[in-house]
């Protein structure tokens, strides 16, 4: 008697199945973010994205780096993009604006990371943040579409960043930069559309 296997089989890591997966949710993840963030704003999504969208998307992604390094612990990446996603959305709630709470997060981070003994790795992440995120939280200051354009070239070089990590193996799952590399690309070349056709 032969039983039926009702689950697809995982993709390997490292295949082009693996690959393919987790970029095209990245992408989807970019799009429904894209367009979601501007329906809250009541706009379409050419008025109503704007620097905010990619910087507040380069901010989680390197605390999401930045936790699993301080934590050791490969899986807290992909805790972090809820928690600082939620993050962004409780600076409507306080008189702190959202990238300030950012900032502090990954100071705490930072603190932890040398608790833990992974001052080093965490120092190298928290470096990061400060240049992704903080090209990101100058756009903020510019014009609208220049501020829109720059601040999705930060998220899109950001990309950059989950390659190294993917390639390399280390601080986060490789699923997570994977999906990271879809979701920076595609937002941040959406961005960068939007400013220069908007």
């Amino acid at each position: 008697m032969t039983t039926t296997t009702l689950t697809a089989p995982v993709p390997r890591v490292g295949t082009s199945t693996f690959l393919t997966v987790w970029i095209a949710l990245g992408v989807l993840s970019a799009v429904g973010m894209t367009y979601g963030l501007a329906a809250l704003e009541g706009e379409g999504l050419t008025a109503g994205t704007t620097a905010m969208t990619p910087a507040t998307s380069v901010g989680v992604a390197a605390l999401c780096y930045l936790g699993a390094a301080a934590t050791r612990t490969r899986w807290v990446s992909w805790l972090g993009v809820p928690v600082f996603s939620a993050l962004a959305f409780a600076g409507f709630l306080v008189t702190l604006p959202w990238w300030v709470l950012f900032a502090l997060a990954g100071v705490v981070l930072l603190l932890v990371g040398t608790l833990t003994g992974a001052g080093r790795i965490t120092a190298v992440q928290a470096v990061a943040m400060l240049g992704y995120f903080g090209v990101a939280v100058v756009a903020l200051s510019l014009s609208p579409r220049l501020g829109l354009a720059v601040a999705g070239l930060a998220l899109a070089a950001h990309a950059l960043w989950d390659v190294w990590h993917y390639r390399r193996d280390v601080v986060v799952n490789r699923s997570l930069a994977v999906w990271c590399i879809g979701l920076d690309v595609a937002m941040g070349g959406l961005c960068l559309a939007l400013a220069v056709t908007g």
